[in-house]
């Protein structure tokens, strides 16, 4: 009887009396309707992303919109939850895509993330055909900071490729899309993780010799990203997929004179075949990350607060001869905020009770 008493007690405090806790309000779930959508500023296999501004504070995103019905169909409901699950582990990285919000409808899955006015690196790289030294070396610090964090975190991306790194509008990287990442959930986990993902120019030998990944797979991506910012063009290009795995599986690649000597020292380091000896690999061959941040290539660099500093003004690699197009160095994605709410207000039922929904459970009539 006592213990009745007690929770009735418990159950009658006075709301001033509660602890901030018990006060907390949830967050608020969102919907379509409590934001503007413009232009389309994205397209993947499976998803749109959009320009949109929320109404009630004015911030401005990029919304990842996912139908329900194609991600069920082709079977993608694992990438999905992969992706929020490990956007949902990243805690607000200022070199990583951060994820606001999600919500759904009827119809579609929407995520909330950062908008990055400036594109993705891999624009800049056909507006400009290369990158000097000095700015190839910030961006790759940068890179590589953000490389470390997901590494610390457990969490391979597996699909590192200059498309899937954004560029800001203070000229800062932010890595996304991580559909294919993997996080790596045990220490028997730790070394493999067996699937075909990625991209063939960036594909690392383990992944096409073993169809397994793991960290320093990452690595030798980095690597191919470096070769292209100094040099125009991915280190292994041919003209389809199966002779560029052949030239990954066999190594055959040249380094041209377009490249500083102390960045092809490092690209050689990172295009290792064994991923174990790869500079940066957490191996006592690979020496850490500690090794690769100590390479010659990042003299100068300051470590610290990166996100923080100015980042050098994008200057082509001199050596590199470039046809420039039409396209002014200037271009940006264009934001005409041209409202286009009728595409995304659909009628009809909708349900906002779950904030990570399951597709394949969901009921559309």
């Amino acid at each position: 009887m006592s213990n009745n008493t007690s929770t009735s007690s418990l159950q009658q405090t006075p709301s001033g009396n509660q602890s901030p806790v018990q006060q907390r309000t949830p967050p608020r779930k969102r919907s379509p309707k409590d934001f503007d959508f413009f232009e389309i500023i994205g397209e993947g296999s499976y998803s749109t992303v959009t320009h949109a501004r929320e109404k009630s504070t004015g911030k401005e995103f990029a919304i990842k919109i996912l139908n329900k019905k194609h991600i069920v169909k082709e079977k993608k409901i694992k990438y999905v939850n992969v992706e929020k699950s490990v956007l949902n582990k990243i805690h607000h990285h200022p070199l990583i895509v951060r994820l606001y919000y999600t919500f759904q409808d009827s119809y579609s899955l929407y995520f909330v993330l950062d908008l990055a006015k400036k594109g993705d690196l891999l624009g800049f790289i056909h507006k400009m055909g290369s990158f000097n030294l000095k700015c190839t070396q910030f961006y790759v610090a940068e890179i590589v900071t953000a490389l470390e964090y997901l590494h610390k975190k457990n969490i391979i991306h597996r699909d590192l490729k200059p498309e899937n790194i954004l560029i800001t509008e203070e000229m800062h990287i932010k890595l996304t899309d991580f559909g294919t990442a993997k996080i790596i959930e045990s220490e028997s986990d730790n070394a493999r993780a067996n699937s075909f993902v990625g991209t063939a120019e960036y594909a690392s030998p383990e992944l096409l010799n073993d169809k397994a990944t793991c960290k320093s797979s990452d690595l030798w991506a980095l690597g191919c990203i470096i070769y292209q910012l100094l040099a125009g063009h991915p280190p292994f290009k041919a003209v389809n997929e199966y002779q560029t795995f052949q030239k990954i599986i066999n190594l055959e690649y040249t380094l041209p004179d377009e490249i500083p000597d102390v960045a092809k020292d490092l690209i050689k380091k990172l295009l290792v075949e064994d991923p174990n000896h790869r500079i940066g690999a957490d191996t006592p061959e690979g020496g850490g990350y500690e090794a690769l941040k100590s390479h010659p290539f990042f003299e100068g660099i300051v470590w610290e607060k990166i996100h923080h500093q100015t980042p050098p003004e994008l200057k082509p690699n001199p050596a590199v001869h470039f046809e420039k197009s039409t396209s002014n160095l200037d271009d940006e994605p264009e934001f005409l905020n041209e409202n286009n709410n009728e595409l995304y207000y659909h009628q009809g039922s909708t349900d906002f009770s779950k904030t990570d929904p399951e597709p394949a459970q969901d009921n559309t009539n």
